[in-house]
């Protein structure tokens, strides 16, 4: 590696929480489904366990912090 230049490095944060497709596409989990279970009802429950994909606001933001993904 030449002297003067970082590497870039992955964090391990947003690792955890996205995933790239082969496609490019990032995916995330939903929020919500942490506390307060008994007050949503089954078909809320049911779908904040599903996957959806990233914003296009966000999109930028968390490829720039994976950048081998």
């Amino acid at each position: 590696m030449a002297k003067g230049t970082s590497k870039a490095k992955t964090r391990k944060a947003v690792a955890k929480r996205f995933k790239v497709t082969g496609t490019g596409k990032v995916l995330r989990r939903k929020q919500g489904k942490r506390h307060l279970m008994r007050v949503k009802n089954r078909k809320r429950s049911r779908n904040l366990g599903k996957v959806t994909l990233v914003a296009d606001a966000n999109l930028k933001a968390v490829k720039a912090n994976m950048p081998f993904a």
